[in-house]
């Protein structure tokens, strides 16, 4: 074993044990992105208690910060970390938490982020797409490039691929959604995304709000396109 190995060990089990720190990691188990605020009342302490602890998971790598507009999420630093988490939850035989939003439906469902789609629908959709193997990260900004087929099953959607990577914007990225604290799709893919479901009537945008709803046409072009169901 190397001889720093059982050194770091001891630093990642002292980060581990205290137990403000172990509830933080026990509440971000679920996959899902939390604010410090949040994790504050998770651990039961104050919210600069709640900073000094997150600084520490942070400085041993076990959680990653994200920063979304003004608010900074922590998440796990990965499927290492959760992996470990894991099985010492199987050891002191705890169940696993979950994550309760307490966004309205309407919204939380499907609505618009700026120029793309966010809610439970735009979460599954990226879901979709990584798990087909279309999306994979590329460079150090977490961005993503499409595999030859995602690009091949975009562009039978309609997508001017080369167009929208002459754009000054980012071509594809995760966008952390605030009520799943799940990424969903953005940059021009994202944006493409969200006028090919208006134009092609897979969501209908309130003319109100944010809210997209999905009618019932809607809802099998969805399935005939993805194969997935928006609910």
């Amino acid at each position: 074993m190397d001889a720093h190995a059982d050194n770091y060990l001891a630093r990642i089990a002292g980060a581990i044990a205290e137990p403000a720190r172990a509830r933080m990691l026990c509440a971000l188990l679920d996959g899902h992105a939390r604010t410090s605020t949040e994790l504050s009342v998770v651990a039961e302490v104050s919210p600069s208690t709640a900073s000094a602890h997150l600084a520490r998971l942070k400085d041993e790598r076990l959680v990653d910060q994200l920063a979304q507009g003004k608010h900074r999420y922590y998440q796990l630093a990965g499927s290492d970390v959760a992996a470990a988490l894991e099985a010492l939850l199987v050891v002191a035989g705890l169940p696993r938490p979950t994550f309760t939003p307490n966004t309205p439906p309407r919204l939380r469902n499907a609505r618009t982020c700026y120029d793309h789609m966010a809610g439970t629908l735009a979460v599954r959709l990226h879901d979709h797409f990584a798990e087909q193997g279309w999306l994979a990260a590329e460079g150090g900004r977490g961005d993503y490039e499409l595999s030859a087929a995602g690009a091949a099953r975009f562009e039978q959607l309609g997508f001017d691929l080369p167009a929208m990577r002459k754009l000054r914007r980012r071509f594809a990225c995760p966008c952390l959604d605030w009520s799943e604290r799940k990424p969903h799709l953005g940059g021009a893919l994202g944006a493409a995304l969200l006028q090919l479901a208006l134009k092609k009537g897979w969501v209908e945008q309130d003319l109100d709000s944010r809210a997209l709803s999905v009618p019932p046409q809607g809802e099998r072009q969805l399935r005939k396109a993805f194969g997935i169901s928006p609910d």
